[in-house]
């Protein structure tokens, strides 16, 4: 967990306090995690395999704007903004995320305003290469 950059500006104590919330599940190849316009209720950290993100442009049509793999992170940008998810994320590969319920996740950033504005900084370019991704 120390090795993922989220995690690092946190002490050992908090750390400890949202270890127990955090939960690993596993994705087969094709599985998704979650559908663009959902609702966020989790941030989840690539342990092993990667994912790839989809945005819609159309209709039924899909475009790949990036692959995540091993220590990314991905679903900030809905519980950052309260917005619906920007993307859909399909498992590429076998696939391990650890996940942090919104909850947990807000208390990380509550506990650590610098982490918190880094994370505001990167949820905001990647909202914005996001919506230009979809137009192109």
């Amino acid at each position: 967990m120390r090795k993922v950059e989220f995690f690092t500006p946190l002490t050992m104590g908090q750390v400890e306090k949202i270890l127990p919330s955090i939960m690993l599940y596993s994705y087969e190849p094709g599985e998704t995690v979650f559908r663009q316009g959902q609702k966020g209720d989790a941030f989840y950290i690539v342990y092993k395999g990667s994912v790839d993100i989809l945005i819609r442009r159309w209709l039924f049509l899909k475009k790949k704007v990036a692959s995540l793999k091993a220590g990314d992170f991905l679903g900030e940008i809905a519980l950052i903004s309260d917005e619906p998810r920007t993307a859909t994320v399909v498992a590429s590969e076998p696939t391990l995320l650890f996940t942090l319920v919104a909850e947990d996740f807000k208390f990380v950033l509550g506990e650590n305003p610098a982490a918190a504005e880094e994370m505001r900084r990167i949820a905001s370019r990647r909202k914005f290469q996001t919506s230009h991704q979809a137009t192109s």
